[in-house]
């Protein structure tokens, strides 16, 4: 892990709220100079820490109104076949997350879709057909509670 102190901590959640932040405008809000908050950054960046900055799109004004959770259960369970698998899921744009679990399905995606149609097709004409695919169910998601891809700052104290 690498170490982190306060300052870093404050950069990195106010990076979180707006990416776009100048290096004067985060030095206001950290308490420290503008070339230091600039070095800061530099370093959080090459360390990794800082993964990227990207705009946070609105799905659903672009017409992404679906969003479904598809549990995968492998054909066998082998290396092979899980590279096979990742392959496909990193081919498919529509899928935007992807875990290996334990339990009953072997993998989990989060995909988001126009419509239902869409989501028909991507289960019937790309997982199911697969090689490496055995078993395929899907749930759709009705209300959103809460979204998010900011880390909890405050547990690393």
């Amino acid at each position: 892990m690498i170490s982190v102190d306060a300052f870093d901590l404050k950069m990195l959640a106010a990076l979180q709220d707006d990416g776009r932040l100048t290096n004067q405008e985060l030095a206001d809000i950290v308490g420290l100079s503008a070339s230091q908050c600039s070095r800061r950054r530099m370093r959080l960046e090459e360390e990794k820490i800082i993964a990227g900055y990207h705009a946070n799109l609105a799905g659903e004004a672009l017409g992404f109104t679906l969003i479904a959770f598809i549990h995968i259960t492998l054909a066998t369970h082998s290396p092979d076949n899980a590279d096979k698998l990742r392959a496909l899921v990193n081919r498919v744009d529509e899928i935007q997350e992807a875990y290996s679990l334990t339990g009953d399905a072997d993998y989990l995606l989060k995909v988001v879709l126009p419509d239902l149609k869409s989501l028909s097709d991507i289960i019937n004409n790309v997982l199911m057909p697969h090689q490496s695919v055995a078993h395929v169910r899907s749930s759709i998601v009705l209300d959103r509670l809460k979204e998010t891809s900011r880390l909890p700052l405050s547990a690393t104290r």
